[in-house]
């Protein structure tokens, strides 16, 4: 009868123990989230109720197990796979308290800058240190979880022995890997690019959607993802519309005729500017910037809070300016001949001789 009863009060007082500790851990974070509403860390906090009692319960059983008297047949075997289990559950508990931690630090940033574009940086860096340190976290879990097997741990000392050789072969193997490894690390606290950017890369406009050790994706303005190695943005050339400020010009360019009415259109172009609400106010213009024999090149240019605005500004007075030249201007437009010309006179040369008329007999 003992036999059955201890391991069924083993097994039933770690699953009461890990419970009970799990409520109290999660109404102790509960009251201290409501008494500091500013900060969210211990309502992230929260979020590791799980893996905690994963870690509370797979310790407990690993070291009752010996005296409850469970699959005494299979002794070994259950201690392996519960040390196996808690370095696992260790492993997500630190990287949810990280993740957690890293969370609220950066909400608390956030709602105490003003400047986003330094907010795009932090998350930019607050993301990619969340996955290095997943990274490495998974990396020493594994390494630990191997080791727990003794051939493995045989086989430590000759590893050890060639990791020279290892490392080199590894690392010319794996060249281009390591090279957007660093890259990613050298574009998230170089602030050479952030979360959020406006970027044009290949001709291609968009916005930065997703930046991780190995790869950014380029969100593009009709919704497709463009996917790209971060090695990319450390060695070639590409437009970033969000660098040192979101505040951007944008230009318009007609094609008129010699004849357009340039001060109406500066007073109409006024008018639609300050009837668009993308337009932020800070300076607007419009000037003749070439001429050829047939027409002359007519700049028009507003300013805006950002890159979607700016082009809402350009689209509004391309459209508008061209409806207003066309109802109330159409001798502005542009005019391409369709007739020939008329041929110029025969010229007389003066000692030519009239040409003689000759009549005909009947």
């Amino acid at each position: 009868m003992e036999n059955v009863l201890r391991p069924l009060i083993v097994l039933g007082g770690t699953v009461v123990l890990t419970l009970a500790v799990g409520w109290l851990v999660d109404r102790a974070l509960q009251r201290v989230d409501a008494r500091h509403p500013e900060t969210p860390l211990w309502d992230l906090l929260r979020r590791c109720r799980l893996p905690l009692q994963l870690v509370l319960g797979t310790a407990v059983l690993l070291a009752s197990h010996d005296r409850s008297g469970l699959l005494t047949a299979h002794r070994d075997g259950v201690t392996h796979i519960l040390a196996l289990t808690l370095i696992a559950s260790a492993a997500w508990l630190v990287v949810r308290v990280a993740v957690a931690v890293a969370d609220a630090s950066y909400a608390r940033y956030a709602a105490t800058q003003h400047d986003r574009a330094r907010v795009r940086r932090v998350r930019t860096q607050v993301t990619l240190i969340q996955r290095v340190v997943t990274a490495v976290v998974g990396v020493v879990a594994a390494a630990a979880m191997l080791l727990t097997f003794p051939a493995m741990r045989t086989a430590g000392a000759s590893l050890l022995a060639s990791a020279g050789v290892l490392g080199i072969v590894a690392g010319i193997a794996a060249q281009s890997t390591l090279g957007n490894l660093f890259a990613g690390l050298q574009i998230a606290f170089g602030d050479m690019v952030r979360l959020g950017d406006t970027v044009v890369v290949d001709g291609e406009w968009g916005t930065i959607d997703e930046i991780t050790l190995t790869f950014l994706t380029v969100r593009t303005w009709d919704d497709r993802r463009i996917t790209m190695p971060v090695s990319y943005f450390t060695s070639k050339p590409f437009e970033n519309w969000s660098r040192g400020g979101a505040q951007m010009t944008g230009t318009v360019f007609f094609h008129l005729d010699h004849r357009a009415p340039l001060p109406e259109m500066r007073e109409k172009l006024h008018d639609i500017l300050r009837e668009c609400p993308a337009w932020d106010g800070r300076d607007w213009g419009l000037a003749v910037t070439d001429t050829t024999p047939s027409t002359m090149q007519v700049r028009a240019l507003g300013t805006a809070k950002d890159a979607d605005d700016i082009w809402t500004v350009r689209v509004t007075v391309r459209e508008q300016l061209i409806r207003w030249l066309t109802e109330h201007h159409p001798y502005a437009l542009p005019h391409i001949a369709t007739t020939s010309a008329p041929l110029p006179p025969p010229v007389k040369h003066p000692n030519e001789p009239e040409p003689e008329l000759r009549t005909g007999r009947g």
